[in-house]
Order: C-alpha cells, then sequence, then structure tokens
C-alpha cells in the first residue's frame, strides 16, 4: 500500500465536516452532497490509501428560508451562521493537526473554511496557497450580482469585499492577501465581476489558458513558490468540471476540464505534498445521474491522497 503524500498535517489523519445547505445558492439540492459522497464511499477510498480517516457528522444550521435578496444578499444571516459554525469546526481540527475535509454544500462555505485556514496559517507562521477550482470567478458583490446568492461572492468576501458578518470571521480582515489564491478552470464571468479580480490582481488560469498552455504549465505557474513550509488548501466546486462528465452541480457552464485533466491537477497536487485542508462544493445529487457526479469527486479525491496512474520511476 502506497503511503498517501499529504504533508505533515495527514500524520494525524483526515477529518471529514459535512455542512448540508444551500443556502448561498440559487437551486436547491447541495444540502444532499455530503451524503451523496458518503455514498460514493469516501471514507473507505481514503482508507484504502492508508489515510486515517475521522467522520465528524455534519454541522447543525438554520434551513433554506429561500427568500428574496434583501440589500443585495440573499439568506445573509443564515449564510453567516453557517459560515461561522464552519470556520470554528475547521479551526478546531487544524490546530488539532488534521487535515479538514470539508464536504459541502454550496461554495458560499468557502468563505468561514478558507477563513478558517488561513487564521491557523498566520498562527502558524506558515505560507497560505489556495488553490480555487471552479468554472466562476465568485468575486460579485452586492452591487454587481444579478441574483444576491453569496455562493458567487466568497472570494469577495475573502478578500475584505463584502458584509462585515463574512469578511470578519477570522482574526483579520481580509481573511487573505489575493496574492495567496490562484484560480483554475473559470470561464463564466461577469463584466463587473472581471474589472475587480483584475483590480485585486488574483491570478486567474481560465480555459482559454489551459487550452493555449495544457494544464500542467498552468499547474506548474499555480504551484509556483509553494515549499515545504506551504499550507496548500484546494476548494474544488464541482462545476470546474465539464458537465458531460459532472452533471451533477446547479450550475453548469461547457467547455471544463476533461477528466484526465482534472485528474493531472490533483495528481500534481498530490506531488507537492503540501495538502492541508480541502473543500467539496456544489455537489447536487438532485440534479446527478445515479451519483455518478459523487464518485468522479471521490475519485479526484484518491489522486489528492496519492492514488497515481504513474508507471514511470518518479523524477528525483
Amino acid at each position: 500500500m502506497t503511503a498517501p503524500r499529504t504533508g505533515h498535517f495527514a500524520a494525524g489523519g483526515v477529518s471529514l465536516i459535512g455542512v448540508p445547505t444551500d443556502i448561498g445558492a440559487g437551486t436547491l439540492g447541495s444540502r444532499m452532497g455530503p451524503e451523496a459522497l458518503r455514498v460514493a464511499g469516501i471514507a473507505p477510498a481514503l482508507q484504502a490509501l492508508g489515510v486515517k480517516v475521522r467522520d465528524r457528522g455534519n454541522l447543525q444550521g438554520p434551513a433554506n428560508p429561500w427568500l428574496a435578496a434583501v440589500n443585495g444578499f440573499r439568506h445573509l444571516p443564515e449564510v453567516a451562521l453557517w459560515n461561522r459554525l464552519l470556520h470554528d469546526a475547521m479551526h478546531a481540527e487544524l490546530r488539532a493537526g488534521r487535515l479538514p475535509i470539508m464536504l459541502g454544500g454550496d461554495h458560499c462555505l468557502g468563505i468561514g473554511s478558507i477563513s478558517a485556514v488561513a487564521r491557523h496559517c498566520r498562527a502558524s507562521g506558515q505560507p497560505l496557497r489556495v488553490l480555487w477550482f471552479d468554472a466562476h470567478a465568485d468575486f460579485n458583490t452586492a452591487t454587481l450580482t444579478p441574483s444576491g446568492n453569496i455562493h458567487g461572492m466568497p472570494v469577495a468576501c475573502l478578500c475584505g469585499q463584502g458584509p462585515e458578518e463574512l469578511t470578519g470571521l477570522a482574526d483579520r480582515v481580509p481573511a487573505m492577501a489575493p496574492a495567496d489564491i490562484r484560480q483554475i478552470g473559470i470561464r463564466s464571468v461577469d463584466a463587473g465581476e472581471k474589472r475587480l479580480v483584475h483590480d485585486m490582481g488574483i491570478e486567474v488560469f481560465d480555459m482559454r489558458c489551459i487550452d493555449e498552455w495544457g494544464m500542467r504549465q498552468v499547474m506548474e505557474h499555480a504551484l509556483a513558490g509553494v515549499d515545504h513550509r506551504t499550507h496548500l488548501h484546494v476548494s474544488l466546486d464541482v462545476d470546474f468540471l465539464d458537465p458531460d462528465i459532472a452533471p451533477g452541480v446547479g450550475t453548469t457552464v461547457r467547455g471544463g476540464p476533461t477528466y484526465r485533466e482534472a485528474q493531472l491537477c490533483m495528481e500534481m497536487i498530490a506531488d507537492t505534498g503540501r495538502l492541508g485542508s480541502l473543500d467539496v462544493v456544489e455537489l447536487n445529487p438532485a440534479l446527478d445521474v445515479r451519483n455518478q457526479t459523487a464518485e468522479l469527486a471521490v475519485d479526484l479525491i484518491e489522486s489528492l491522497f496519492g492514488k497515481s496512474t504513474l508507471m514511470r520511476q518518479a523524477d528525483g
């Protein structure tokens, strides 16, 4: 059995944290994502790779009231509470030396998850690198958003652009520096959102970049500077993938990465040995076909933890 290549956090094992809510989304169903990932066998798949797994169950938060936006935000009090609960749960696992995997839920939860990771990195003196795999830039604001759905705003909130209830979860505002995030697979961005992303200086590898450079070169750039001290956080929105292979999401965008391109991303991350925390979000079983998107997500997570098809001897 191959030992997992996941950095020193994995020595304390992995903790699964289910967050069953679609509070920030415009389509119901991602609240069922955590159970779909469990049914797809996430725990036994990791255990087969030699990883110690603790399933912490699901967090308990407010129901989705399905209300219209107020001042540009839908469900802001409920979103804030879910993210506070998640921040505290993630931070506790990190402090205990475990690698937390957040099972979403919609991508508004990235606010609480990454706020906790950034806070932990400051306390431990570690550099942070966030890899944001997504079809969308998620940098909307109350004035830009066409819907008020907060799952389109988490990167903006993490960079200090948003309401205090969401920007102030960690020990400082902004929770993280825009220079610490790399966005990969982007192909659906509003015009105003695009200007903000450029103004903030976030490094984006969109689908045209992937088409022109190839996924290997994109990932080499995205991982440049990651060293033995870096905490690497992966935020995987399953709509990053092409909907032909991952139909179970509420916001599909054609033209995403293929199965092998996605696997290469995960394998190259595993090769760094620096994976320290993970989000898996926007899986919507109500829109899936026989749980195939959840099974694909588990397949990718296995690759993140060292499962590989590589036959040649590793370099070095």
